[in-house]
Order: C-alpha cells, then sequence, then structure tokens
C-alpha cells in the first residue's frame, strides 16, 4: 500500500436496497471516481432479498442450482467484476471500497490482502481473530465468514466483499454449485455464531468503518450519493441490472 497524508473517505450506506440498485450504485461510483468527481469512498448495502451475484464472465446454470433457486425466489445479478457466485441476503453486510489505485498495491494478490486486512481490522473490534486466505477469503479457525471480489478500471479500483452477519448457510450450499460459487462446498460460519449473539448490523457497520479508517489512515465522513451518481444508478437499473438478459447473458 502507498504511504500518503491522513486522508477524508465518503461513508455512504444505501441501507437495505434491491440487488439491481446496490449492483448499478458501485458501477455509478466507480465511474466517478474514475472521473476524478467523488472521493475515495466506502460503502455499506445490505441485499432487501435473496440473491446471488454472478460474476462478470459466469454462466448461471453452470454456477447455481436453477431450480432450487426458483424455489426459494432468489434473484439473480450479474455483477462488473469477475470471480464466483456470491449468495447475499438480509443477514450480510456488503461493503465496497471505491478508490484511486495508488492506495493499493499492484500486485493483486497484496492489494487483496490490504483490503481484507482492514476487514479483520475490524473484526478485531469483537475479540475474533480472522485471516486473510489468498486470494479473496477471510476465515475464522478454518472456515469463512467473508469473500470478496475486485475490479480496476481507469485508475481506480472497485473491491466489494460479503460479511456473514446471521444469513442462513444451509441456503447457499443448496443453490451455489460447489464447482461454481463461493461457499457451495467451503465451511461458513456467521459473525452471530462467534459471538453467540446478533451484533447489529451498525454495530457491524461501525467496527467495518472503523477497521478501514485505521488500515488506511483515513477519516470515514458520512455522505450521500451526488445527483449526477444518483441520476447513473437509474440508467444502470434501467439498461443493465435490471434486465433479464443482462443478469442472464441471454
Amino acid at each position: 500500500m502507498a504511504e500518503t497524508a491522513h486522508a477524508f473517505w465518503r461513508l455512504v450506506d444505501s441501507g437495505t436496497v434491491s440487488p439491481a440498485r446496490s449492483t448499478a450504485t458501485d458501477e455509478a461510483i466507480l465511474n466517478a471516481r474514475i472521473r476524478c468527481t467523488v472521493p475515495d469512498t466506502l460503502h455499506f448495502y445490505i441485499r432487501d432479498r435473496p440473491s446471488i451475484s454472478i460474476g462478470y464472465n459466469k454462466i448461471v446454470a453452470d454456477s447455481v442450482f436453477m431450480e432450487e433457486a426458483e424455489k426459494r425466489g432468489v434473484d439473480i445479478v450479474r455483477r462488473l467484476s469477475g470471480g464466483s457466485a456470491i449468495y447475499t441476503d438480509q443477514g450480510q453486510l456488503v461493503f465496497s471500497v471505491i478508490l484511486d489505485d495508488s492506495l493499493l498495491s499492484s500486485d493483486i494478490v497484496k492489494s487483496y490482502s490490504e483490503v481484507c486486512g482492514a476487514v479483520i481490522a475490524g473484526l478485531s473490534g469483537f475479540g475474533i481473530r480472522a485471516e486473510h486466505k489468498p486470494v479473496n477469503d477471510i476465515l475464522v479457525d478454518g472456515s469463512k465468514i467473508s469473500g470478496s471480489a475486485q475490479l480496476r478500471r481507469g485508475g481506480a479500483v472497485l473491491h466489494h466483499g460479503t460479511l456473514l452477519v446471521d444469513t442462513d448457510v444451509d441456503i447457499i450450499a443448496s443453490t451455489i454449485r460447489p464447482s461454481g460459487g463461493a461457499g457451495g462446498s467451503k465451511k461458513l460460519i456467521c459473525l452471530r455464531d462467534l459471538l453467540g449473539a446478533d451484533p447489529g448490523m451498525q454495530s457491524v457497520k461501525d467496527a467495518i468503518a472503523k477497521g478501514f479508517g485505521d488500515s488506511f489512515d483515513a477519516t470515514m465522513v458520512p455522505g450521500r450519493l451526488t445527483p449526477a451518481e444518483d441520476a447513473e444508478i437509474h440508467e444502470l437499473i434501467e439498461e443493465k441490472y435490471g434486465s433479464r438478459s443482462w443478469n442472464y447473458r441471454l
């Protein structure tokens, strides 16, 4: 990670939103960061329904048990970044960091370690000792609690990941094919199981934000999306993330 002076990052909390809106928001922030119209940003959201995020180049049928996903009402959304299929629901916090690529190592594995290190620092606030397993997993005692994916474009990085807080891990194995997704054949653990109680999403957000602030020597300043970002989100939902043709690559 490049050494920099103390920085101020924008913290955007989208709350609970649809799969289409959350994915569109990540792209709109990335595009705004490429244009240098917004600062480095930490983005939090919770998806309002069970959903599976498909990596950019993946075939849905190869990654998902479609009959089971449809029976359970699981949405499909295709993201910009590559990687495996990832199940999300209201029991998970999704985090994204969108920042200038000079803040991360040019070595991809090291850059994952830097971002995952911030999440690990946040988890330490709960007394949890976690470790980064390259390339993109965070483990606690050998069980996965977080996975992530990364995209680099135009001098900026979008790194987004999930944190299992209080989710139904059984549904992950039943909807994601082991060869096509994260969690399909891995042992998973939730933060609630580790703590023996529901920590509350706000306390999790606060801890992860502190982890990023400490790791990147940055102050997190609560902020809002710009009107230009809001307008682009609407367009991206209409033209891309809200369409079956994009999500299923029909």
